[in-house]
C-alpha cells in the first residue's frame, strides 16, 4: 500500500506503538507524510494529456492518449482505485502517474484516476461514496462522448484498498435500478476484501512481513471506521464480531473457500462473537455495522449477488496478509458463474506493483504491471 519513501518507517511491525511511545499522537497523520514525499504534478507528455478535473465534487486526474485525427475512434477507459488503506494514497503519486501512461499508452484508452477523501478524517463510506458518485458521473452518456469512451469498454480497478472500492462498485452498479451502462471488467490487484476474520492463513502466515504487517493492515481497518483505539484492539484480538457479523461469517470460512494448499499449518477457528456485554469490543457495535456492510467488505455478499458480475481480474501474491481474501473472492466468483481470471506470485508481496521508480525498480512489479495490462488487452 505504500512505496519506496516510507519502506524503512515500514519495517517494523509495531509502527503504530512506537510512533506512540515516541509521542507522535497522530500515526496516521506520520504515514500521510509517504504521500506527500511521493507526489508528483501530473503533466501532459508528447503521447499523454493531463488534466485535473472535478466530477461531482471529488477530484480527478484524467489521462487521454493525444491523437492527431480530429475524429478519433471510441476507446477504452479504466477507472482507476489507488491504494493506500482508505487512509494514504493519491493519484498523484508517482508510481500511479506511471501506471496510469502506461495503460493509457499501450491500451489506447482513457484513465480516470479517483482522488476519493481518505479516512481518519473521512471514515467509511465517504471514500466509497466519492468513488461511486465519480463512476456514475463518468457513467452519463455526454461526459462518455465528451472524452469518446466506446460505453460498453470501461472497467474499474485498484489495489488494495482501491481494489476494495473497485469490487464494492462493481456490486452496487450491478443493483442500481435503470443502469443502463455497465462495467465491462474488474481488474483487482492484492484486494482487501472482508474484516471479520484478521486471523485468516495468510494474516497468520505474514504477519511481520514488512510493507503491510497484520498491525498495519488492522490499523487500517480500525481508522476506515472509527479512531476510537478499542475498535483497533478488538481487531487485533480477532474478537471484534458482533452477534449481526457474525452471521456473515459463512462467506469468509477460509476452511470452505481457500484451496488445501493455502492451509499451510493452520487449522480454521471461527472468530469470537462479542455479546456486546463489559469488555474490550463492548463499545465497537456501531464500527461492526460499517465492518459488515459489503460497500465496506465486498466479500460478505450472498452468492445471488456474486451472479453477473463482471468479469474479474484478482492478483494476489504469497507474501501478503490480504492473500486469502483474493483467493476466497475468485473462489465465490467462479462459484456464482463469472469468469475469473486468477493470477498468484508465489515471490510476490503486497505493494508490489507500486517499485517501479529508481531505486526500488522492481522486476517483479513490471512483470505483474506487463500481466495485469495484458489481460486488460485481452478483455476489455
Amino acid at each position: 500500500m505504500e512505496t519506496h519513501a516510507g519502506q524503512l518507517f515500514l519495517q517494523n511491525s509495531q509502527s503504530p506503538d512506537l510512533c506512540e511511545l515516541l509521542g507522535l499522537k497522530d500515526y496516521m497523520g506520520v504515514m500521510y507524510v509517504i504521500t506527500l514525499v511521493e507526489k508528483v504534478v501530473p503533466v501532459s507528455d508528447e503521447h499523454v494529456k493531463v488534466t485535473e478535473e472535478t466530477f461531482d465534487g471529488v477530484d480527478v486526474v484524467l489521462y487521454q492518449p493525444i491523437v492527431q485525427e480530429s475524429e478519433p475512434n471510441l476507446r477504452r477507459a479504466v477507472i482507476y482505485l489507488h491504494g493506500g488503506g482508505w487512509c494514504l494514497g493519491s493519484p498523484r503519486m508517482s508510481p500511479y502517474d506511471l501506471l496510469a501512461r502506461k495503460i493509457v499508452t499501450e491500451l489506447d484508452a482513457v484513465v480516470l484516476s479517483v482522488d476519493y477523501r481518505l479516512a481518519p478524517p473521512h471514515h467509511f463510506p465517504i471514500p466509497y461514496e466519492d468513488v461511486y458518485r465519480v463512476v456514475k458521473h463518468f457513467f452519463r452518456k455526454e461526459v462518455l462522448a465528451q472524452y469518446s469512451v466506446d460505453p460498453g469498454r470501461v472497467a474499474v480497478s485498484g489495489d488494495s484498498a482501491g481494489g476494495n472500492l473497485a469490487a464494492a462498485v462493481s456490486q452496487q452498479l450491478r443493483k442500481e435500478p435503470g443502469q443502463q451502462i455497465k462495467l465491462k471488467a474488474q481488474a483487482l490487484i492484492y484486494p482487501v476484501l472482508q474484516a471479520l476474520d484478521l486471523y485468516t492463513p495468510s494474516y497468520q502466515q505474514n504477519q511481520n512481513m514488512p510493507i503491510l504487517p497484520r498491525t498495519l493492515m488492522v490499523r487500517f481497518w480500525s481508522e476506515y471506521f472509527t479512531t476510537d483505539k478499542a475498535l483497533f484492539r478488538a481487531m487485533m484480538a480477532n474478537t471484534h464480531n458482533s452477534p449481526e457479523s457474525s452471521i456473515l461469517l459463512k462467506f469468509v470460512n477460509w476452511s470452505a473457500f481457500l484451496p488445501e494448499t493455502y492451509h499451510k499449518k493452520y487449522n480454521y477457528s471461527a472468530p469470537a462473537v462479542s455479546q456486546g456485554a463489559e469488555g474490550e469490543a463492548a463499545g465497537v457495535d456501531e464500527p461492526s455495522r460499517s465492518f459488515a456492510d459489503p460497500r465496506a467488505s465486498p466479500l460478505l455478499v450472498p452468492d445471488a449477488d456474486l451472479r453477473f458480475l463482471p468479469k474479474a481480474y484478482i492478483l494476489t501474491c504469497e507474501y501478503d496478509v490480504l492473500r486469502d481474501d483474493g483467493i476466497m473472492y475468485a473462489t465465490r466468483l467462479r462459484a456464482a458463474g463469472v469468469e475469473v481470471t486468477h493470477e498468484h506470485y508465489t515471490s510476490g508481496f503486497h505493494g508490489a506493483v507500486m517499485f517501479t521508480v529508481w531505486p526500488t525498480d522492481f522486476l517483479i512489479a513490471r512483470r505483474m504491471i506487463s500481466n495485469y495490462i495484458k489481460w486488460l488487452m485481452e478483455n476489455l
